[in-house]
This record gives C-alpha cells, structure tokens and sequence, in this order.
C-alpha cells in the first residue's frame, strides 16, 4: 500500500439525478432517511439532495434535511443543484436552509448558442453574479459544467475559455459531467487529464453517466487521470441508463487503484441499495454487480467444486466484503459439490449414494426449469429417501375470511410434533392474521418465529387471473436469511405454504 494517498470525495446524487430515472419520486421522509444513511453509515462525503424549485414537495423534503444535517453538523454536506437565473435559486436555498448550492452552467458552445442564445462574455457575466450573490448570503458554490463531454469533443476552446474564468471566482468545485453518457474511457482519460494538469490548483469532479455501460470503467480513467472527485447513485439510478453506480464504482477503485483512498463503506453498500430499491419500486437486476442477488451465486458444479478444493473461483471480489454470503445454486448444472456446499449450510449429510439421488432429482427439476433453492432440498431429500427429513410441523386445516369494512380473521389447526393447536387472530390482511394466529401457537410453546424480511409474489408471464402464484417469503432466523417458496392458485395459500416450508426448517 503506497504511503502517501490521494484521497478522492465521494458525492452521492441518488436524490437528485437518481430521482430523474422515470417513475421515481421520494416522499420527504424516504429521502432524509436516504440521506441519513448515507452520511453516516455508508459514509459519502456529500449528498445532493434535490434541484431548486422544482415544488414545494421538494422544498419541505429538502428543510428535513437540512434540519437534521444542521443539528449533526454536516450541512456543509448537503448540496443542491441550481440555476443561472439571478436571485431565484438563490433566494430558494434561503427558504430550505441549504449551504452549498450546485450551479448549472453551460459547458458547451453548442447548449450556450442553441439553448441560451447568448455569447460566452455573457454567460459568464451571468454565473459571476450568482456567484457572488451566493456568497454574500453565506452560500457556497460549485459549478456543473452541463454538456462538458460534447464541448470537449466539438469546442474545446469554449470549455478552456470558461474554465479560465471559473478558476477566477471564488467556487470550491468544478464539475464535469458526461451529461449524455457519451464518451469511452479513452477520452475521459484524456480530457481530464488535460484540465488537470492545466489548473493543478482547482478541483474537479467526475460526474458519469451510463448509456453505453460504460459508467464506471470511465469513473476509473477519471480517477487515474488526476479527478478529485466522483459523482455516484446507488443502483445507479438516474435518466435514461442511469448513472455510474455508487457500489461497483467503490469496488473498482478499492481493488485497482492502490494509491487513493475514499471514506466509503464497503459493507453499508448492500444495506443502502436494498433500502433504496425498496423506496423507489425500482428493481436491481438479480446480475447488477456487487449488489445483484446472484452475483455472488456460483451455478456451475465444477466452480463449487473448485471452491471446495482451494477456493480455485474466488477473486478479490469476495461477497463478505459487502456484508453477504457466497452462494450455490441448484438447477440442471449443478454438480455433486455444489449440492454438498447447500447441503453444508444447512447442517445435514448424506451418504454418497443418497447424494447421487438428490443430485439426479435436482438435475430433472433443473431441465423442467423449475426453481430449486436451498430451502426446498429438505423436501426433495424427503422426498427421494423415504421421509429421511419428516414435517415436523402441519398446517392442518384454516379458514380464512375477509368482509368489507372488518378486519380479516383466520382460525388455524396446526400440529407440532402432534401436538394441535387451534387458535383465532385477526389481522390487517388474510396472511397477517394468518401469521397472528401462528404467534399465538408458538407463544404457548415459548419460541419466536423468524423475522419476514421480504414477501414476494409473482405469476408467470402473461398469465390470467386464474394463474398460479408462487410466493417466495425472506426469513431472518439466529442471523441467518433463508427462503422458502410456496406454489398455489390463491395467494394466501400459496404464502401458507412458504410458511410450512419455514417451520419445518427452524
């Protein structure tokens, strides 16, 4: 490790570009509870939260957070995104109680001719005076160079005569953005590397966007060529293709670029990102690097197999980095180690024979595409060797009701270690009743359910109404997450069904 690192600041603009990606819009309390998470457990160095004037929704969210930040003493933290419109944006961090605001200028000829229609000497005459408005109301200014990847490419000469001025006044940062998502690695190398060379004195940010999944390949040139720093999502949300996402861009430089240093924390970035998908409706694909949920899921038997052996498919890239857990899933590729590793898990050993067995019935599933996962082994081993693993635990008989305008009730007859029970519970909804009920059982008998952590439901493309539903419900059971699935033409029942699974597991 070099002694000496250039340390690179992190900026999170999840609640501000991120929120542009379509169909996203945070309620005031979901973006301060963002913004706390970030700043203090994954440990960004700034957040911007939100554009000037946008609504008053906006303004409201934004004075939540700048309360908090205040009371903290971070708001030097909390950035906003502003205009070049005189007093208006400036007057608007006034309202919110925000310090630092992110002035939007024009950073290519082609924007400041065709959109502004005005000449450079203009512009800048306009952007000083917001500058300097901002500073006698105590605001501090950084200055987004919009466009700057087309002004490099088609005026440079714009660009290095604005950033001639800009080095003049009295801003903390310059920002440049590959607005449109258009420029490869090579060239954000060599741009950045001219500007920082030209003004060692200033300090730049690298602000990437994603349409060519270029994202954070080109985050890493900005860094190795002299970027100060970077502008990030979590999940890399925003317009269009997004963003350079927040987790793979930390990841990156962790790994491949030894002289220089951030403040981030590796493990919050899987918390952060499940938090975030959950507030936006915005799913992560199941292969997003880092946060993905089967991006640390090895399928091929031979590659458990090498694991086993000495670990011959581990990279740098290890999932306990993040605060997860290797995984081995189960379908038609599996091999007899990467059932041993499930296996292994989950306490439980067979015999080579009855491993052939399992292995042979996992392998069919697989070719039928069905989805076999480590909570369904015990029933498939059940199955195969003759009760080898019984239920332990039946859910008999239930019935369920709902009526409009009453609260939904269940009566369940369940049988643990024959022992029945019947019990009565009413709920928000027909499974929350259902689950009242079951807590009613398990009290008697002094022990405490696992904690539902996620419940989904799904149906198969363009099926009916009439269509089955498999519901696969997370669990969180003595520091363990666990799935079990359940397959039935009713909702509920299907998730009674997920239920059983996981009480014959704990």
């Amino acid at each position: 490790m070099p002694s000496a690192q250039r340390y690179i600041e992190i900026m999170d603009t999840t609640l501000r570009d991120g929120e542009q990606t379509s169909g996203v819009s945070f309620s005031a309390s979901e973006k301060l509870t963002i913004a706390q998470l970030l700043l203090t457990e994954v440990k960004v160095d700034r957040i911007e939260i939100a554009s000037a004037r946008v609504s008053d929704g906006e303004l409201e969210a934004v004075k939540k957070i700048t309360r908090w930040a205040k009371s903290n003493d971070l708001l030097s933290k909390v950035e906003v995104l502003t205009f070049v419109d005189g007093d208006v944006s400036v007057q608007w961090m006034q309202k919110a109680g925000a310090k630092v605001m992110n002035l939007l200028t024009k950073g290519s000829l082609n924007h400041l001719t065709h959109q502004l229609k005005k000449k450079p000497e203009q512009h800048f005459a306009d952007v000083a005076a917001v500058i300097a408005l901002a500073g006698k109301k105590g605001i501090n200014c950084n200055v987004y160079l919009e466009d700057w990847s087309n002004g490099m490419r088609h005026s440079p000469d714009y660009v290095f005569q604005y950033l001639d001025f800009l080095v003049t006044q009295p801003v903390k940062r310059i920002m440049l953005p590959d607005t449109l998502g258009i420029l490869v690695p090579s060239e954000v190398h060599a741009f950045v590397s001219a500007i920082a060379q030209r003004y060692p004195g200033a300090h730049f940010d690298f602000h990437g966007h994603n349409d060519y999944d270029l994202g954070t390949a080109n985050v890493l040139e900005a860094v190795k060529a002299g970027a100060h720093g970077l502008h990030l999502t979590v999940n890399g949300m925003g317009e269009r293709a997004g963003n350079a996402p927040l987790a793979s861009a930390i990841a990156v430089l962790n790994d491949f670029v030894p002289d220089i240093k951030t403040a981030v924390a590796e493990k919050s970035l899987y918390g952060v990102s499940k938090l975030v998908e959950t507030f936006s409706g915005f799913r992560v694909p199941a292969n997003k690097p880092v946060v993905g949920e089967n991006v640390f899921t090895q399928t091929a038997g031979i590659h458990a197999d090498g694991d086993k052996k000495n670990k011959l498919y581990f990279s740098d890239l290890m999932p306990e980095r993040f605060g997860r857990q290797r995984k081995y899933a189960l379908g038609k590729t599996s091999g007899k180690a990467n059932i041993e590793n499930n296996l292994q898990q989950m306490g439980i050993q067979l015999s080579d024979d009855d491993l052939k067995k399992v292995t042979r019935r996992i392998i069919e599933l697989g070719d039928r595409k069905e989805v076999v996962t480590q909570a369904d082994l015990p029933y498939i081993i059940s199955d195969i060797l003759d009760n080898a693993i019984e239920d332990k635990v039946r859910i008999d008989n239930y019935v369920l009701t709902h009526s409009k305008s009453m609260h939904p009730s269940v009566t369940v007859k369940v049988v643990v270690h024959g022992d029945a029970y019947e019990e009565h519970a009413q709920g928000d909804g027909q499974y929350d009743a259902f689950m009242n009920a079951l807590k009613k059982v398990y009290k008697q008998r002094k022990m405490e359910l696992p904690q539902l952590r996620d419940y989904m439901v799904r149906i198969p493309p363009g099926g009916r109404s009439d269509a089955l539903c498999e519901t696969v419900i997370t669990w969180r059971h003595n520091n363990r997450e666990f799935k079990t699935r359940g397959l039935d033409s009713d909702q509920t029942v299907s998730a009674i069904k997920a239920t059983q699974k996981m009480l014959n597991m704990i």
